[in-house]
């Protein structure tokens, strides 16, 4: 049954995949870039090996994130019922490493293929997420987790930040074991 924060399926109420609109933020630029104004790039002699940079730690936030779901039996799309707290890996550092590894791609493709429009519209649409998904997750996750999980936002900042280690307390890790952090 669904509750104000969970949706018919037992997760949050997300009702966009949070990669289509990192996807549309690009189709606008490309747009944008095409027919509207074509922005010079300020990185023009080094856009590869910039978005380079950009690239290689989203990959690796993304791909660590989806590690540590697949190895706690659970799915990404926020849809899906999550049935216990990751606190692990990226996420001690981010609560939203695969969020913030899609706004890493889309500023790397954008510099890859010299489209200014699209790393502009990679806050938008990190923007757009964090009120389409961010904030109906972390209510469906304090419903879920209660305390547990209202420590872990002291903690961990939403995307980028300093950890504030004076909050963190146990946290069962993702073999069922209690631990510190």
């Amino acid at each position: 049954m669904a509750s104000e924060t969970e949706n018919k399926q037992g997760g949050a109420r997300v009702r966009v995949p949070p990669p289509l609109i990192f996807l549309i933020a690009i189709g606008a630029g490309i747009l944008l870039e095409t027919y509207v104004l074509s922005l010079p790039s300020p990185l023009t002699g080094v856009r590869f090996g910039a978005a380079f940079i950009l690239a290689l730690p989203g990959a690796a936030l993304a791909f660590s994130a989806l590690h540590l779901f697949e190895r706690t039996g659970q799915r990404p799309e926020p849809w899906k019922p999550s049935p216990v707290l990751i606190a692990r890996g990226p996420y001690r550092y981010t609560r939203n490493p695969i969020y913030l590894s899609l706004m890493l791609f889309e500023c790397a493709f954008g510099l890859a293929f010299d489209n200014l429009w699209i790393v502009i519209l990679s806050a938008p649409a990190l923007l757009a997420v964090h009120h389409l998904a961010v904030l109906p997750e972390e209510r469906y996750l304090t419903g879920r987790f209660g305390e547990s999980y209202r420590r872990y936002m002291a903690a961990v900042p939403r995307y980028i930040g300093a950890r504030n280690l004076s909050v963190i307390g146990t946290t069962r890790s993702i073999d069922g074991q209690q631990e510190a952090d």
